[in-house]
Protein backbone atom coordinates (compact mmCIF):
# COMPACT_ATOMS: atom_id res chain seq x y z
CA UNK A 1 0.00 0.00 0.00
CA UNK A 2 1.22 3.49 -0.81
CA UNK A 3 0.30 6.37 1.47
CA UNK A 4 -0.03 10.09 0.80
CA UNK A 5 3.18 10.62 2.79
CA UNK A 6 5.07 8.23 0.50
CA UNK A 7 3.71 9.99 -2.59
CA UNK A 8 4.65 13.36 -1.08
CA UNK A 9 8.18 12.10 -0.34
CA UNK A 10 8.60 10.96 -3.97
CA UNK A 11 7.37 14.32 -5.30
CA UNK A 12 9.63 16.22 -2.90
CA UNK A 13 12.67 14.14 -3.83
CA UNK A 14 12.05 14.38 -7.57
CA UNK A 15 11.62 18.16 -7.53
CA UNK A 16 13.99 19.30 -4.79
CA UNK A 17 11.22 20.27 -2.39
CA UNK A 18 10.78 19.71 1.33
CA UNK A 19 8.52 16.92 2.55
CA UNK A 20 6.09 19.55 3.84
CA UNK A 21 5.88 21.15 0.39
CA UNK A 22 5.40 17.72 -1.23
CA UNK A 23 2.60 16.89 1.18
CA UNK A 24 0.94 20.26 0.47
CA UNK A 25 0.97 19.46 -3.25
CA UNK A 26 -0.56 16.01 -2.76
CA UNK A 27 -3.24 17.40 -0.44
CA UNK A 28 -4.05 20.19 -2.93
CA UNK A 29 -4.51 17.66 -5.75
CA UNK A 30 -6.76 15.47 -3.60
CA UNK A 31 -8.74 18.52 -2.44
CA UNK A 32 -9.29 19.55 -6.07
CA UNK A 33 -10.58 16.08 -6.97
CA UNK A 34 -12.85 16.12 -3.91
CA UNK A 35 -14.16 19.60 -4.73
CA UNK A 36 -14.98 18.54 -8.30
CA UNK A 37 -16.73 15.38 -7.06
CA UNK A 38 -18.85 17.34 -4.58
CA UNK A 39 -19.92 19.60 -7.45
CA UNK A 40 -20.83 16.51 -9.50
CA UNK A 41 -18.02 17.04 -12.01
CA UNK A 42 -15.62 14.56 -13.53
CA UNK A 43 -11.86 14.84 -13.02
CA UNK A 44 -9.72 13.56 -15.87
CA UNK A 45 -6.01 12.87 -15.44
CA UNK A 46 -4.69 11.95 -18.92
CA UNK A 47 -2.67 8.75 -18.90
CA UNK A 48 -3.97 7.87 -15.43
CA UNK A 49 -7.77 7.85 -15.49
CA UNK A 50 -11.03 9.56 -14.62
CA UNK A 51 -12.87 10.10 -11.36
CA UNK A 52 -16.62 10.20 -11.99
CA UNK A 53 -19.64 10.70 -9.76
CA UNK A 54 -22.30 8.07 -10.37
CA UNK A 55 -25.82 8.09 -8.99
CA UNK A 56 -27.19 4.76 -7.80
CA UNK A 57 -30.99 4.57 -7.73
CA UNK A 58 -33.06 3.38 -4.78
CA UNK A 59 -33.44 -0.40 -4.85
CA UNK A 60 -34.80 -3.32 -2.92
CA UNK A 61 -32.47 -5.83 -1.30
CA UNK A 62 -32.81 -8.81 1.01
CA UNK A 63 -31.41 -9.18 4.50
CA UNK A 64 -29.49 -12.48 4.21
CA UNK A 65 -30.07 -13.50 7.82
CA UNK A 66 -33.83 -12.91 7.95
CA UNK A 67 -34.80 -12.92 4.27
CA UNK A 68 -36.73 -9.67 4.80
CA UNK A 69 -36.93 -7.18 1.95
CA UNK A 70 -35.46 -3.78 2.70
CA UNK A 71 -35.09 -0.59 0.71
CA UNK A 72 -31.59 0.71 0.01
CA UNK A 73 -31.63 4.49 -0.40
CA UNK A 74 -30.40 6.20 -3.54
CA UNK A 75 -26.82 7.41 -3.22
CA UNK A 76 -23.94 8.93 -5.11
CA UNK A 77 -20.60 7.19 -5.37
CA UNK A 78 -17.21 8.17 -6.71
CA UNK A 79 -15.84 5.74 -9.24
CA UNK A 80 -12.46 5.54 -10.93
CA UNK A 81 -11.98 4.47 -14.53
CA UNK A 82 -8.32 3.83 -15.37
CA UNK A 83 -6.92 5.15 -18.63
CA UNK A 84 -5.94 2.74 -21.39
CA UNK A 85 -2.25 3.55 -20.84
CA UNK A 86 -2.54 2.57 -17.15
CA UNK A 87 -4.44 -0.62 -17.97
CA UNK A 88 -1.84 -1.59 -20.57
CA UNK A 89 1.04 -0.89 -18.17
CA UNK A 90 -0.57 -3.05 -15.48
CA UNK A 91 -1.13 -5.97 -17.83
CA UNK A 92 2.36 -6.25 -19.33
Amino acid sequence: MTTTNEIADKIAGAHGLTKVQGKAIVEAVLASITEAALAGNETSLPGFGKFKVKATPEREARNPSTGATIKVAAAKKLSFQPAKALKDAMNK
